[in-house]
């Protein structure tokens, strides 16, 4: 296809031209609320050509359906995109190497508070968040959240990868239970009965950058401690994450063994081989049952189910996601291309089918994705439509910005929860040695 002029980029809109590749399994829902918005007078510059750095696929349709509006976008504009997808413990060293050097990557879909890093490094998102948001019923307040500092827009929220509990039904009740206990003291007696009956629990420990964050932050979070309040004075030694950590033990007691080295493949291959009957995790399993080749392993789809995890003490859902965040900086040669890379990916066209071929393993920042058919094709997708409207944020009750990024890039949670849960150390003196290491990166 000819490249087009830079009037004719502005004047389609990019999305609109890919509006006849549908579905394979039907059409987009015209139920999807838009705004009839004009794009930006963003002219792709003479020449343009991306590179782009993004996580590597967890579910198959990730990576498929990533290409696939990748190649569309080429094919509505002439820019070639090339496309990198790094494993997610090497994502952020290496958008650390680009950030410094002032080289690499065009486009960064970096985690979480990345973007918090490098501040003065990233191209002002602004135009295109307003464009976006204005169109698409405005973003949860939790991306914005992710994307903003003292009012800049420093990224853009593509979506996030947020956890539920995944667990097989039979076994559940065969525990003596209809489906998962939304208090503590239950969800405890539940994983008891369950390693009783021999299909344990089996949570990540280890570093993993989505499960094991997820759930540990989650664990301190319901007893009310957290890692910083709201000033950003460090408070995770406090009595609440010592109670946190003590219920932690204490669940712990109940996992397979071998949780302490899990990074965050391995509660996947852990629950599809049925060594485990319940876990904490995107809808991957599901999504990879429902999908495999061997027949018993997708005989499993049928039993395995989703839910939210328990409500502690705090008394509101204390979840927590991944949530990926595509930057542009400064050193990018074809800024405007950049953005309308970005614009073109989250347009319907896109975005939708990208959503529900994900079956909801990714979750959207835009609110009027709520109307997409993903979260109510399957009843079984349902319980992950509201990851980005229900989460809390990793500086939670602080603010983000380099300190946070710093303490959740040294596992300073996930490894305070570890260490109490095996025995490396006491709740007092894991809660402790968190608190001093937190206390290098927020200086007062």
């Amino acid at each position: 296809m000819p490249r087009l002029t830079r009037r004719d980029t502005v004047k389609l809109g990019l999305g609109a031209l890919a509006a006849g590749s549908m579905l394979s399994t039907g059409a987009l829902r015209a139920a999807v609320p838009v705004k009839d918005v004009p794009v930006p007078d963003w002219p792709i510059e003479e020449g343009a050509k991306l590179r782009v750095l993004r996580p590597s696929k967890f579910v198959s349709a990730d990576e498929v359906w990533f290409r696939k509006n990748t190649e569309k976008f080429t094919e509505a504009t002439g820019v070639p995109v090339k496309l990198e997808f790094e494993s997610w413990e090497d994502l952020r060293p290496k958008t650390a190497v680009a950030a410094n050097v002032g080289s690499g990557p065009d486009v960064i879909v970096g985690w979480s508070d990345d973007p918090f890093q490098y501040v003065d490094k990233l191209q002002d998102m602004g135009d295109l968040a307003a464009y976006l948001g204005e169109k698409y019923g405005g973003w949860w307040p939790l991306a914005e959240r992710y994307a903003t500092k003292d009012g800049k827009w420093i990224s853009i929220p593509y979506g996030a990868a947020g956890g539920r509990i995944v667990y097989r039904k039979s076994w559940v009740e065969e525990a003596g239970y209809s489906g998962i206990p939304q208090d503590l003291d239950g969800f405890l007696d539940l994983c008891r009965k369950l390693k009783k009956a021999g299909h344990p629990p089996g949570f990540a420990l280890g570093n993993a950058v989505g499960d094991a964050n997820a759930w540990t932050h989650w664990l301190v979070w319901a007893h009310g401690g957290a890692m910083v309040d709201e000033n950003d004075r460090v408070i995770i030694n406090s009595k609440e994450t010592i109670e946190a950590l003590k219920y932690g033990k204490a669940l712990y007691e109940t996992f397979i063994p071998g949780t302490e080295s899990w990074l965050d493949a391995n509660n996947n291959k852990a629950f599809l081989s049925e060594q485990i009957g319940l876990t904490d995790n995107g809808i991957s399993i599901y999504f990879a049952a429902k999908n495999s080749d061997d027949p018993k392993v997708r005989a499993l789809a049928d039993d395995i189910y989703h839910a939210a995890k328990p409500i502690g003490p705090v008394g509101f859902p204390t979840e927590r996601c991944l949530v990926v965040n595509a930057m542009v900086f400064n050193y990018a040669p074809y800024p405007n291309a950049a953005k309308h890379y970005i614009r073109f990916m989250m347009e319907k066209e896109q975005y939708d089918p990208f959503l529900i071929n994900c079956i909801g393993y990714w979750n959207h920042p835009l609110k009027a994705y709520d109307e997409s058919e993903v979260w109510t094709s399957d009843p079984k997708v349902t319980p992950y439509k509201h990851i980005m409207k229900d989460s809390l944020w990793d500086a939670y009750k602080g603010t983000l910005g380099p300190a946070s990024q710093a303490v959740l890039a040294d596992f300073v949670m996930v490894q305070m929860v570890a260490a109490a849960c095996i025995g490396q150390a006491t709740p007092e003196e894991a809660a402790a040695e968190a608190e001093r290491r937190a206390l290098r990166y927020y200086k007062s």
